[in-house]
């Protein structure tokens, strides 16, 4: 951070992801020279961006201050908070990551991948450990989350304590334990100065439905169900996978397991504890192919229609092992991340016409439950905290924006409350709060193993390919006589069919030759010619056809070969 932003012993908080966004989430909380970072997470590009595999924060913050950082603290284990963390360590030196057993599990896993299991320390935290730094010190309070190992942290500093939800809600019933309320209660009876809470299901005016709940009724449709069962769920979803092995078993069903992603979460929550049965629930490929079809259950990747995904490959009969057959039941035990709603649609339309039986959450089955607070439990937080200043967090603007007036309802003064974009800075002294100013941030695109090597007009040529496709023109010209030596060869990828486009051709091939001869005559270097081309052949086929492919000329200097 600029330093001309925050004044000696103030101390500054800020998030480069995760504000005005779902996913991305990373905070940083600066006092002189020590900063904290909590989470480092991904965002999962919208459909515009195409090509790209994850979104990040601009890190250039960080960066600049990579001397100040004493770690970096994780509050559990889902992508849009871990996700980021190899592409971070590979622009900026954290001393120690600090996480929960699984989480840590996890991370292993993507420094192991990323080669860089050598580039931090990495130290599993506990519910009741306290970590002591020159002005800031760090501690957590137990939450319910899709997740287990799920926390809130608190930083106390020489202005005042503040706390960090993470991802959360209150779960009466849950199926690890339960949130460590008397912990939040007594730290708001010590006095918090400011509280950042997960907003994503601030427009909800309810309870979440417990996890507990959503078990009961996968093992009621196990039941009731013969044939094969397939069931799509968020990987990193290990709450829920252990309902499935639950229901599976108690259907004597067993178990195989098809999409990376879920294999790898599937082997560290098997390692650590967290799912629990015995060693022959799960079968390999080959034993799927001998067992009776009313004894198996597939577990897979796929419930957002993710194109690549495991069940989106079986929808598509692309799947290597698995076809779908009739009498097949698929279950998606998620609910659509806004965006997803088509391809998820067409995965199903796929499955049914495939000839299996589709079951997804609705009132009547309750496949899923969301791990994020709604209001009534965003409220009890509010009131357990008891926090002076409020800064919502981890949400879309509305969302924020919803959640700071249930703040303002539960007794937090207006002028108090900071719905913040990414970069801006909150300083906080004895004095009280102010918005500091701003440090650079955005969002950083990854394609393939390359960070920020594709910008936005590398996506606007992308939006272009795929919308209007290209049209390459190449032309001989001898730039010292001044002639067209010869007729345009005209290449079309993704434009037109050139043997159903003849007579669009020849005018291309006529309108190239003819625009080319009245520019020769001036002069104009080859970069020129091809500009000027390039805007009239868009301008002719825009009138011709309504359609604006991206064009490349090519005019190649060429001497006129003596007779």
């Amino acid at each position: 951070m600029n330093q001309k932003l925050l004044k000696p012993n103030e101390l500054g908080i800020l998030a480069l992801g995760g504000l005005g966004e779902i996913g991305k989430n990373t905070y940083c909380f600066q006092y002189n020279d020590e900063i904290i970072i909590i989470d480092a997470g991904i965002k999962f590009p919208e459909s515009y961006l195409l090509g790209i595999d994850y979104v990040i924060p601009d890190y250039q913050y960080l960066i600049d201050n990579q001397d100040k950082i004493k770690g970096l603290f994780i509050t559990h284990g889902h992508e849009d908070h871990i996700g980021g963390i190899p592409f971070l360590l590979k622009q900026v030196k954290v001393p120690k990551i600090y996480a929960g057993k699984l989480a840590m599990g996890m991370i292993k896993n993507k420094l192991d991948e990323h080669r860089l299991s050598k580039a931090t320390d990495l130290i599993i935290y506990k519910d009741l450990d306290v970590f002591t730094f020159k002005y800031m010190k760090i501690s957590f309070f137990r939450t319910n989350h899709s997740i287990p190992d799920s926390f809130g942290i608190a930083i106390e500093t020489p202005v005042g304590t503040i706390c960090h939800t993470g991802d959360f809600k209150f779960d009466f019933t849950p199926i690890g334990p339960i949130a460590d309320f008397s912990k939040m209660a007594t730290l708001g009876e010590k006095g918090v100065l400011c509280l950042l809470s997960d907003s994503t299901n601030s427009e909800l005016p309810e309870f979440t439905m417990s996890e507990r709940r959503v078990g009961e009724s996968i093992k009621e449709i196990f039941r009731r169900i013969t044939g094969r069962v397939i069931v799509a769920t968020f990987a990193s979803n290990i709450h829920r996978v252990q309902q499935i092995v639950e229901a599976s078993i108690a259907s004597n069903r067993k178990i195989a397991v098809f999409g990376r992603s879920m294999e790898s979460t599937l082997k560290v929550g098997l390692e650590l504890g967290y799912v629990k049965c015995e060693k022959d629930t799960f079968i390999n490929r080959e034993q799927l192919k001998i067992m009776d079809e009313n004894q198996i259950t597939i577990l897979c990747t796929g419930s957002q229609g993710e194109p690549l995904a495991a069940l989106s490959r079986i929808a598509e009969g692309t799947h290597r092992q698995i076809s779908i057959i009739p009498g097949d039941t698929v279950i998606f035990s998620s609910s659509p991340i806004p965006g997803n709603a088509t391809s998820i649609g067409n995965t199903i339309n796929k499955l049914f016409r495939a000839g299996a039986e589709v079951i997804t959450h609705n009132p009547l089955t309750d496949t899923h439950t969301s791990g994020h607070a709604g209001q009534e439990e965003l409220k009890l937080m509010l009131q357990l905290i008891k926090p002076k200043y409020f800064m919502p967090v981890h949400g879309e603007y509305r969302m924020q924006k919803i959640h700071a007036e249930l703040a303002q309802l539960c007794g937090i003064k207006p002028e108090n409350t900071y719905v913040l974009d990414i970069g801006q800075v909150l300083a906080f002294s004895n004095k009280g709060a102010r918005i500091a100013g701003e440090v650079q941030s955005g969002a950083i695109f990854i394609d393939g193993s390359g960070i920020g090597d594709i910008g936005n007009v590398v996506i606007r040529d992308r939006k272009i390919l795929s919308n209007d496709g290209l049209l390459v023109v190449i032309i001989n010209v001898d730039l010292s006589t001044k002639e067209v030596l010869r007729k345009p060869i005209i290449i079309s990828r993704g434009f037109i069919y050139l043997k159903d486009s003849q007579e669009l051709v020849r005018e291309i091939e006529t309108q190239t030759t003819d625009f080319l001869k009245g520019i020769l005559k001036s002069r104009k270097n080859i970069v020129q010619m091809k500009n000027e081309l390039t805007d009239y052949l868009m301008s002719l086929i825009y009138d011709k056809i309504q359609r604006k492919p991206m064009i490349i000329p090519v005019i190649m200097n060429v001497k006129r070969q003596s007779a």
